[in-house]
């Protein structure tokens, strides 16, 4: 994959003024800071910024941090957002030793078709969205897949059942669910529905059962009294 490179300046003013008017010019405040070196404030040109976080490797790509032509190292470790119009407001860079474990958030993708949860008329319900891995940072991966097509209502797919790539390794704990195969509120409400339906029915039926006796009963006293 190639080089990612991207030019960060510095000497840009803090406070929340001047964070505006570079947004407005088109720029995104940051920091940088890691490796027990000095944090320093940059921005970064928006365009380019989304350039190198649209590869294969998403939020996760390793950025050759280009800081007034000096190249360092880094990831992106926290990307904040506008609460309602969702564009990045602030950005953090973090240095990075390549030969040095790192703990980075990657997303869980489900795959495959849950055709058993299917055909019971349930729904699978994602409750782990990103795991938290450890790995060199040019091993980490850009997402992992967790396959359902073996999930059933009941049933869960836990972090141990996500094959992890080689030099990836997560300290979360191996039976927390990923996924799980639930019924769907409308289907308990029509399974309730049937239930009610076939009880009242068979109470119909017992009753039936009962006058047809009592009928049955009187028609024999009757009869007994002709004679």
């Amino acid at each position: 994959m190639a080089e990612l490179v991207l030019a960060a300046e510095t000497g840009r003013t803090a406070g929340t003024r001047p964070s505006r008017r570079l947004r407005g010019e088109g720029q995104v405040p940051g920091i940088v800071y890691g490796l027990g070196q000095e944090s320093q404030s940059v921005s970064v040109n928006w365009s380019a910024l989304r350039k190198v976080l649209t590869t294969d490797a998403g939020v996760n790509a390793l950025i050759q941090l280009d800081v007034d032509g000096n190249r360092q190292l880094s990831i992106v470790k926290e990307l904040q957002r506008h609460p309602v119009r969702r564009e990045v407001v602030h950005i953090d860079f973090l240095r990075v030793d390549p030969e040095a474990e790192i703990q980075m958030e990657v997303p869980i993708t489900l795959v495959g078709e849950a055709r058993l949860v299917t055909a019971e008329d349930g729904m699978v319900d994602q409750t782990l969205f990103a795991l938290s891995v450890y790995s060199k940072p040019g091993a980490i991966p850009s997402g992992l897949e967790a396959d359902i097509s073996e999930l059933a209502v009941g049933d869960s797919l836990r972090v141990s059942d996500i094959a992890l790539p080689t030099g990836v390794r997560t300290e979360v704990d191996p039976e927390e669910a990923i996924a799980i195969g639930v019924v769907t509120r409308s289907t308990i409400e029509a399974m309730a529905a049937d239930e009610a339906a076939a009880a009242e029915a068979e109470a119909e039926e017992g009753a039936a059962e009962v006058g047809g006796d009592e009928a049955s009963e009187a028609g024999d006293d009757a009869d007994s009294g002709d004679e």
